[in-house]
């Protein structure tokens, strides 16, 4: 960008400027010399064209919706359409849940985004033994089709675009969507949406596993293959760094390991036999949203660039919707505290901001009560109302990629698509992703970052106002949603009551064709959906992918 005499110029400018600068360090010696992100990437003092003198605009930063898509993925951005303000909701029962739904679509929401209790996620029903005492405490109750036709009773599935964030059992709930989709009428193939479906992720960071590595991968790529060829308006998995971050990983490290994970994937479906671009254009990505704004900016934009070349040049994919990442965003939610908790607001707003000029194309605002428990409908309220008054009242949508050019930005990008291909590399010369986990490698990445900044928050070299500075010894009341303790009871119910008006002889027939889609070759989502039809739980079919399969149990790394 910059050449020649233009360069020496400047870099003469900044040595007269730095000699200055020495002086006033001398006068003023306790002025702090060393400033770097939440992350601990050191930051120079000053940026100039010096720090991009090599870059090529066409080839580096290009046009919005233009490989290597590093200024978004659409040409006229949010010019044309905002992003979809998709709010994470779930708690208690499914008709609790519904009431939420409705309301957040009345205030604006423009998309459904599903949080599942813990036993769902785990792939137990609320009757059995490992659910007691946690039945729609995190999230929503989901044990049968029934649970997911009242979870979406009076929302046309064809007009909402829903998120579910679950993955061991990630196939069946999304067949129980289907289902449902088909109960109002609705066509397989005209329902859109995205499931998480990240299994990877898991054994690196959030922990909600099932089965082993191998096989989890084996029905994600059931999942792409079904849905490239049956509900081709469906996002297929998204790969999740938010976890990740919120695990302890530093920027890069979320950055690394999710395209990492998104390069496992992609490998084993084109390992199968699919061609890359009959799935590559429906996969999502799913990012973090920390405190540190600028880092999270060049995060998304390095995002984007890298998994463009990947896809072209690793991959060799033809269509350019194959070389574009597109992403959910949700803001961090290890960045709440639950001293000051209105201090929260800011921070999410700070968070979101640095989301959408990233360019995120869907977000999620975290509550200030979030740290203390579910949402109550005011601070949820609250968080939505964020994301309205960054798109209609700041005017940062007014111009696509307004950081753009920033010699910081365009520095900061490079940086750290530059430290995110080490890493995936190096896990490249591991033998993969897989083989990397297997290893505990990017477990122990995490580990050793996380603990870094603890220290650092420890010693004070980092601030996190109301806790470790500006403190105050007197409570701030914060009323909080209360889950009711007969949610369990009516649950428990609720499954008997299925398990009674189904045809029993039919559900067996349904989780022996599973099984033995399962211990074979065959392709396991139309054998889920078949049996989700006939009500089998979602602990029915789970207990079938243990048995076959087998259980994962994690190593436990330090």
């Amino acid at each position: 960008m910059f050449k020649g005499d233009s360069i020496k110029e400047v870099k003469k400018g900044k040595e007269e400027w730095e000699g200055n600068l020495a002086n006033v360090f001398k006068k003023n010696p306790e002025i702090k010399e060393r400033f770097s992100t939440v992350s601990d990437l050191e930051i120079n003092r000053l940026y100039t064209p010096e720090d991009v003198s090599e870059f090529d605009f066409q080839g580096d930063i290009g046009f919005p919706g233009e490989y290597p898509f590093t200024r978004g993925v659409q040409p006229s951005m949010y010019r044309g359409k905002t992003w979809t303000m998709r709010m994470f909701s779930g708690f208690g029962s499914a008709e609790d849940t519904n009431k939420r739904y409705h309301y957040l679509l009345s205030q604006g929401q423009t998309g459904l985004s599903v949080a599942f209790h813990m036993p769902t996620l785990m792939g137990y029903d609320s009757d059995s033994p490992m659910a007691a005492g946690e039945v729609g405490r995190c999230g929503v109750a989901i044990d049968t089709l029934k649970d997911m036709e009242i979870l979406f009773d009076g929302i046309p599935l064809d007009k909402v675009t829903t998120s579910m964030t679950i993955n061991p059992p990630a196939a069946i709930l999304f067949a129980m969507y289907i289902a449902v989709a088909e109960k109002q009428g609705v066509n397989k193939s005209r329902i859109g949406g995205t499931i998480q479906n990240d299994m990877l992720k898991e054994f690196i960071a959030q922990k909600t596993f099932m089965c082993p590595p191998r096989p989890s991968v084996r029905v994600i790529v059931d999942t792409i293959e079904y849905c490239t060829k049956e509900v081709p308006r469906w996002n297929t998995i998204s790969i999740s760094g938010y976890h990740i971050r919120e695990a302890g990983s530093t920027a890069v490290q979320e950055l690394a390991f999710t395209l990492a994970d998104g390069i496992g994937y992609v490998q084993a479906a084109v390992e199968r036999g699919i061609d890359v671009d009959s799935f590559a254009p429906r996969l999502s990505f799913f990012f973090n949203a920390h405190i540190d704004f600028f880092e999270e900016i060049a995060k998304y934009r390095a995002a984007r660039r890298i998994w463009a070349r990947v896809m072209k040049e690793r991959f060799k994919a033809k269509n350019p919707r194959s070389w574009l990442m597109r992403f959910h965003t949700q803001t961090a939610g290890c960045s709440l505290t639950a001293k000051q908790p209105y201090n929260n607001v800011v921070r999410t707003a700070f968070e979101a901001l640095a989301a959408v000029l990233g360019g995120t194309q869907s977000l999620h605002t975290n509550s200030l009560d979030e740290v203390l428990a579910l949402p109550s409908e005011e601070s949820v309220t609250i968080a939505l109302r964020t994301q309205q008054i960054i798109a209609e009242e700041t005017g940062v949508i007014n111009t696509i990629d307004p950081l753009g050019g920033s010699y910081f930005v365009e520095s900061l990008t490079n940086r750290m698509e530059e430290e995110a291909m080490a890493y995936i590399n190096k896990i490249d010369d591991m033998g993969g992703i897989i083989e990397a986990i297997e290893k505990g490698y990017p477990q122990k990445e995490i580990a050793n970052a996380s603990y870094h900044y603890q220290q650092q928050i420890d010693k004070g070299d980092k601030t996190i106002v109301g806790v470790n500075r500006y403190s105050q010894e007197e409570n701030i009341p914060i009323e909080t949603l209360k889950i009711p303790h007969d949610i369990e009871k009516r649950q428990i119910e609720r499954i008997g009551e299925v398990k009674e008006n189904r045809d029993s002889t039919k559900v067996e027939a349904c989780l022996d064709k599973i099984r033995g889609a399962c211990e074979g070759s065959e392709n396991v989502m139309p054998y889920i959906l078949g049996a989700v039809r006939e009500y089998a739980t979602l602990q029915e079919i789970c207990d079938v992918f243990r048995d076959v399969f087998g259980v994962y149990h994690d190593p436990g790394m330090f």
